[in-house]
C-alpha cells in the first residue's frame, strides 16, 4: 500500500476544526492501514513529526432517500497529534 493510498482526505468539520487549535488534525485513511503506517504517510506527506495517532472506525448509519432505506459507508478515520510548533499547511488555507 502506497503511501498515498493510505490517506483518504482530511476532514474538515466544526469540531476538527476546534481540535486544531490543539495540534490534532484528523484524516479520512485507508480501513487497511495500520497506526504506524498511518504516522509514517502522514510524517512523509506533510513534513511534520506525529507524536500520537489514535484510529477509530466510524460505524455506518441508517439513511432514508424517499421510501427506502438505506446505510451510509462506514470507514475509517485517525486522530494525528503533531507538536506544537509544527502544522499541517492543507488545513491552514495556504
Amino acid at each position: 500500500m502506497t503511501i498515498e493510498r493510505i490517506i483518504i482526505e482530511p476532514v474538515v468539520t466544526e469540531k476538527t476544526n476546534i481540535m486544531r487549535e490543539t495540534h490534532k488534525y484528523v484524516f479520512k485513511v485507508d480501513a487497511r492501514a495500520n497506526k504506524y503506517q498511518i504516522m509514517d504517510a502522514v510524517r512523509r506527506l506533510y513534513a511534520v513529526h506525529p507524536l500520537k495517532c489514535n484510529v477509530l472506525r466510524t460505524a455506518n448509519k441508517p439513511k432514508r432517500v424517499r421510501f427506502k432505506l438505506g446505510y451510509t459507508a462506514s470507514w475509517k478515520k485517525a486522530i494525528i497529534t503533531i507538536a506544537p510548533e509544527e502544522k499541517i499547511a492543507i488545513f491552514e488555507g495556504v
